[in-house]
């Protein structure tokens, strides 16, 4: 009879509309603990908690924000669209986990070191040392951002805000998405150039 009432109980939970959301949240605590059993520190080696971290600093991807939070927003309109596609019977919240699923397991990847490594080879941020592990739960919580502000803005809205951003951190930065994408996979000896020039 347990284990009856168990299997209902565990039915019940997989059909309610707020399980995806408690997987969401299981899968960024896991996450988490996995950066801090890889090492990484729980905040900025500065001793402090700070809303920015300024890059070319020593806080740059260790404080809550930085000009790469951007990036992370984007990663939310990036994983909506194709999910909404290609899953638009799947519930919204079964697609965010999807969505989280791919955020974390980049914040990960990316901060292991042969990442780290291959940031400091050929990008311009040959200071990088992976990120704290508020920074990367940060850059979770604006992908889950960037996933919800495409649900409810029009489309047209969710490529101007993703090539609006892209634009801003080229001008203010010398970088974005595209450009990390770019300069980690295929590096472009003319675009370092002009990324150092700032």
């Amino acid at each position: 009879m347990d284990s009856i009432r168990a299997l209902c109980f565990g039915r019940a939970m997989l059909r309610s509309t707020r399980f995806p959301y408690l997987v969401t949240g299981l899968i960024t605590l896991a996450t988490a603990a996995i950066l801090l059993g890889m090492g990484r520190g729980a905040i900025c080696p500065c001793g402090y908690v700070d809303f920015w971290g300024p890059v070319g600093s020593e806080e740059a991807n260790q404080q809550l924000a930085d000009w790469y939070t951007p990036s992370h927003l984007l990663h939310g309109f990036l994983f909506y669209a194709p999910l909404w596609l290609v899953a638009r019977r799947m519930t919204l919240g079964w697609r965010l986990v999807i969505a989280t699923v791919v955020e974390c397991a980049w914040e990960i990847v990316e901060n292991t070191d042969a990442v780290i490594a291959r940031y400091r080879e050929t990008t311009i941020s040959m200071d990088y040392i992976g990120d704290s592990v508020l920074n990367s739960v940060s850059d979770i919580v604006a992908m889950f951002v960037g996933f919800w502000l495409a649900r409810v803005i029009p489309v047209w809205a969710s490529v101007a805000t993703v090539i609006g951003f892209e634009l801003l951190t080229a001008v203010i930065i010398r970088d974005g998405l595209t450009l990390n994408v770019v300069m980690l996979l295929w590096p472009i000896d003319a675009i370092m150039e002009w990324q150092a020039g700032g």
